[in-house]
């Protein structure tokens, strides 16, 4: 059988040409990556100068005057590993065009450290798992420059436009920490969740906080009126019960009927209560909260007052003093659409998550990484609800 002599001048053809072999049982080791990661290397320099020939022979015929200004160094990221480029220039032009003509390998491995970036690998481990792939480590400095592809799509799901599609608000601050030269500074998240008529719920935004006061939530709540969500079709906001909160919306979303959280207001009232009789009265609340209706609702309270009163009149008027919002929900009529706005519960599981996937990484280094990695977590739930959302995890440079 005859053989066939080819130069390869192409990233394309080279990587038939590996796939080509694999398919045929060739088992290259690991010595073909410093060749491959050299050819290639020689193959985009070449390009770069013949691009860089190009435009003073086209400012030549021009009557145009520009030179050549030396040449600077680039790292491309690819299948076969880093490659270190000399990128030549001129005064006024540089071949870089060549390099992303031949990144679509890098924006595959850039969705592979985002990737375990969100799943919560620490950046060190990120570098670690693209050994395998790669043949040779990535540094965390590395992943922390692709991590940073992130931030316009944050800034985009910020500020984009809200439409009034919920039914109900569901508004709660939830406390994570980062770190800082005097040690982990805890900060709450404000977050807003819309649980939309087809009982798919949606993080709507959120915000990093520098405490859960009525000035804080009244700015991120005026935010979110401004972009559009005004309450117009709202049945009730489901709260945590927090001051801040309860202060700024009369200002931000007036009018709307409150939910008081059921799972705030229990573990507020059981703080009151000795431990041996946490559990008798934790059943006695839950026979008010799954009442069939709001009258028989009104009687459990009523006995549970008249059971834990004397006993414990501070835990009784926890519950008295907040009583009316929290049996908001039952202008719904099945137990199943008052379990769904009874509870800001929805976005506790969502942090739950987010602590899940970060705790390999320790605390947030600063409030751009807390940003990265809650948007993050967050578009990621929203699809799993079937919510969509048209901000990627791509890499578009």
């Amino acid at each position: 059988m005859s053989q066939r002599a080819a130069t390869i001048t192409s990233l394309a053809k080279a990587f038939e040409v590996v796939k080509a072999m694999q398919a045929g049982g060739l088992d290259w080791g690991e010595g073909y990556r410093p060749l491959g990661r050299q050819a290639l290397a020689e193959i985009i320099e070449d390009q770069m100068a013949a691009a860089v020939d190009r435009h003073l022979d086209q400012l030549e015929a021009d009557d145009a005057a520009d030179r050549r200004n030396g040449c600077y160094r680039r790292h491309l990221l690819t299948e076969l590993g880093d490659i270190e480029l000399t990128v030549p220039r001129t005064r006024r032009y540089s071949p870089v065009e060549v390099v992303r003509a031949y990144a679509r390998r890098t924006r595959q491995i850039d969705r592979v450290i985002l990737a375990g970036f969100v799943l919560g690998l620490s950046t060190r481990k990120v570098g670690e798992t693209l050994l395998s792939i790669l043949g040779r480590p990535v540094s965390a400095s590395t992943v922390s420059q692709v991590a940073k592809t992130l931030d316009t799509a944050v800034a985009a799901f910020h500020r984009r436009p809200l439409a009034n599609r919920y039914k109900v608000l569901m508004l709660d601050g939830v406390v994570l920490a980062r770190k800082t030269g005097a040690g982990a500074l805890r900060r709450p998240v404000l977050v807003a969740l819309g649980l939309r008529p087809d009982g798919k719920k949606e993080i709507i935004d959120f915000r990093l906080a520098a405490s859960e006061s009525a000035a804080e939530w009244e700015q991120f709540l005026t935010d979110l009126y401004r972009r559009g969500l005004t309450g117009e079709g709202l049945d009730m906001i489901c709260i945590d019960g927090g001051c801040g909160l309860l202060s700024a919306l009369p200002t931000a979303l007036p009018d709307i009927p409150v939910q008081r959280c059921w799972a705030h207001k229990i573990r507020n009232v059981l703080d009151k209560i000795k431990k041996a009789d946490q559990p008798k009265v934790k059943r006695a609340l839950h026979k008010i909260m799954n009442a069939p209706n709001a009258p028989a609702a009104r009687s459990a309270a009523r006995r549970f007052a008249g059971r834990f009163a004397k006993p414990y009149p501070a835990a009784a008027a926890c519950l008295r003093n907040d009583l009316d919002e929290l049996l908001t929900c039952f202008r719904y009529k099945s137990l199943a659409e008052r379990r769904a706005v009874r509870t800001t519960n929805a976005i506790e599981r969502r942090f739950r998550e987010v602590r899940r996937r970060t705790r390999p990484m320790g605390t947030f280094q600063d409030k751009t990484s807390m940003d990265r990695i809650l948007f993050a977590v967050f578009t990621h739930e929203n699809k799993s609800q079937g919510v969509s959302t048209p901000f990627l995890l791509t890499q578009n440079n």
